[in-house]
């Protein structure tokens, strides 16, 4: 590929991204306004956000965790909130004694109460994993949201609220994955 090749190609990835992100800001908020309320309500009654996803999923969730519990914007008391793709030894324990579908799990089974909030990212909308950590959250008497792509997926189908990001592309689905999570937590920490 020749320098104008490749300068063209980023033109082409920015644009992409830029487009998706209109296509999203047209569409209706209201699940993005729901999900930050039902997080705001959880930390207001003692509970605490989960969050998970698998590969970039699970980096979002980390970034998602910091940002609460640490701090967006401004000076605030922390938030609790946990990525569940964090620790090695459990995740591996997991996969390794069940199978890999119940890594989440079995962590909304140690940790979750009802109350809490239980978050799941897909850019499929189908990860098993998220999926099922979806439904076991459901059952136990946590809130569900789940922040897909393409259709939604089960994910979309076990969420109590379903944020999603209509594309095909888990690229430019991520990019506007974490515009949504920033947007999310923005929300969250100007009520707290």
């Amino acid at each position: 590929m020749t320098s104008e090749q490749e300068t063209a190609r980023v033109r082409a990835i920015f644009e992409a991204t830029i487009a998706l992100h209109e296509r999203v800001a047209a569409a209706d908020f209201a699940p993005v306004v729901q999900a930050a309320n039902a997080i705001r309500a959880s930390h207001r009654a003692g509970g605490k956000l989960l969050i998970f996803g698998n590969g970039g999923s699970a980096a979002d969730a980390q970034h998602m965790a910091a940002e609460l519990v640490n701090r967006l914007q401004r000076e605030r008391a922390a938030l609790a909130a946990l990525a569940l793709s964090t620790d090695t030894s459990i995740l591996t324990s997991i996969a390794n004694d069940y199978t890999f579908e119940r890594v989440f799990v079995r962590q909304i089974e140690a940790l979750g109460r009802p109350g809490d909030v239980a978050l799941g990212i897909s850019t499929s909308g189908g990860s098993p994993s998220v999926v099922k950590a979806l439904e076991a959250a459901r059952s136990r008497g946590l809130k569900t949201i789940a922040l897909t792509g393409r259709n939604g997926g089960g994910a979309a189908a076990a969420a109590d609220i379903h944020v999603n990001v209509p594309s095909d592309s888990t690229a430019r689905i991520q990019e506007v994955h974490r515009t949504l999570i920033h947007a999310v937590c923005e929300l969250v920490e100007s009520g707290e």
